[in-house]
């Protein structure tokens, strides 16, 4: 079992709880209305036939309001309510009779996850049923003319819902409402998602994506660089028949060699960390001894709450660290000691190291924080593409 050499241990979550977060802090209401907003302004139809033997005619012009956007039970569930206000011409005879009409279109948006890495706002198809039956008004309507209220209120929300399922088809509506997560874990632009095409991913499987893309070799690369040159002092420890030598050491940690693990479910590097020592070991007089230690971690790519990546550290046995000495003088080579020297250097070693990894701040992304800062700019670009700023 891995352990953390943090004093306070992470609240760790799955890669699903991960996904979910990610997704439910990334689309936020207000990129739902960025996504959704290009349906507002000015609309026309018409004219239609409408009422007994299709006689009437009706033409609508009318504005789209902005959407309100609220969550809906979930965090990667909302509600979105769009206002439409309209005006009714109705022909009939060479008569023309003016209503003004108003209904809200009420949708449930999803914020999905698919291959192979994207996070899609997800709208269904709009019907006649998602948009409120019209509030009508009129000065004076005529018995002739009211027979034609319900059968213009039923092609309202008909029109209405057709005509916005046009404007959220289009192109620019529709790449509004995709975020490339890979691109932008990249920094490079993102190419046009054809939504007919989507092959949807759980959010544990998308959680178990993104990792690779944050934590990457050359990360875990800087976490290496930051131990090399670190100086080590081993504090003096008693050794030998009635405790009678004392080792003290001193040295510093050389550059650690880090490489990617292979075939395992989860992110994971293993890194030797060398250390170089001059021993001093005292028995009535000083012999010094040149230490080269090397200590196996692994390190695992883990996720924890609120919405962290960390790059945890397994630390190793004590004999699984290897500690070559070199004694500098013949007393030095004779004394009998050096077998219980080796154990007690790896263990005082491999807790120095353990301390200079116990700052967090070079193992640990704070997705949410890169999420907040990141800007992403839909519209249409040369070739269909949308552009994107780094995360990561």
């Amino acid at each position: 079992m891995p352990q953390s050499s943090e004093v306070d241990l992470p609240t760790w979550i799955s890669d699903a709880e991960f996904g979910e977060r990610f997704v439910a802090h990334a689309v936020t209401p207000a990129r739902i209305e960025a996504a959704v907003s290009s349906v507002a302004g000015r609309i026309e139809m018409g004219p239609f036939a409408v009422g007994p033997g299709k006689l009437a005619r009706v033409r609508v012009q009318g504005d789209i309001g902005e959407p309100t956007i609220s969550r809906a039970g979930s965090a990667v569930v909302f509600a979105v309510r769009i206002p439409v206000r309209l005006e009714l011409t109705i022909t009939l005879g060479g008569r023309e009779l003016r209503l003004e009409a108003a209904v809200e279109i009420d949708l449930t948006l999803h914020a999905r996850t698919a291959d192979p890495l994207l996070v899609v706002i997800d709208i269904p198809p709009v019907t006649k049923r998602d948009v409120s039956p019209p509030v009508i008004r009129a000065e004076a309507v005529d018995a002739e003319a009211r027979v034609l209220l319900e059968p213009t209120a039923k092609m309202v929300r008909k029109e209405v819902a057709d005509r916005l399922n046009v404007m959220l088809s289009e192109p620019q509506a529709r790449r509004a409402r995709v975020f490339d997560i890979e691109a932008i874990s990249a920094g490079e632009t993102a190419g046009q998602r054809d939504p007919a095409n989507y092959d949807w991913i759980e959010y544990a499987e998308f959680g178990r994506r993104f990792l690779p893309r944050i934590v990457t070799p050359a990360q875990v690369r800087a976490v290496a660089e930051s131990l090399s040159g670190r100086v080590i002092d081993v504090e003096p420890v008693r050794i030998g028949p009635r405790d009678a030598a004392e080792v003290t050491a001193r040295g510093v940690i050389r550059m650690p060699r880090v490489t990617e693990r292979t075939g395992e479910d989860a992110v994971a590097f293993d890194m030797v960390v060398p250390v170089t020592l001059d021993v001093v070991v005292d028995v009535r007089k000083a012999d010094h001894y040149h230490a080269e230690v090397e200590i196996p971690l692994i390190l695992m790519t883990r996720t924890a709450a609120p919405l962290l990546i960390v790059i945890d550290v397994e630390q190793p046995q004590a004999a699984q660290i290897e500690v070559r000495l070199q004694a500098d003088g013949l007393r030095a080579r004779t004394l009998g000691v050096l077998g219980n020297m080796r154990r007690r250097i790896a263990a005082q070693v491999s807790a120095a190291v353990s301390r200079h990894l116990a700052d967090p701040t070079l193992r640990t992304v704070d997705v949410a924080t890169r999420l907040d800062t990141t800007r992403i700019h839909a519209g249409d670009e040369p070739g269909g593409s949308t552009k994107v700023s780094r995360v990561g």
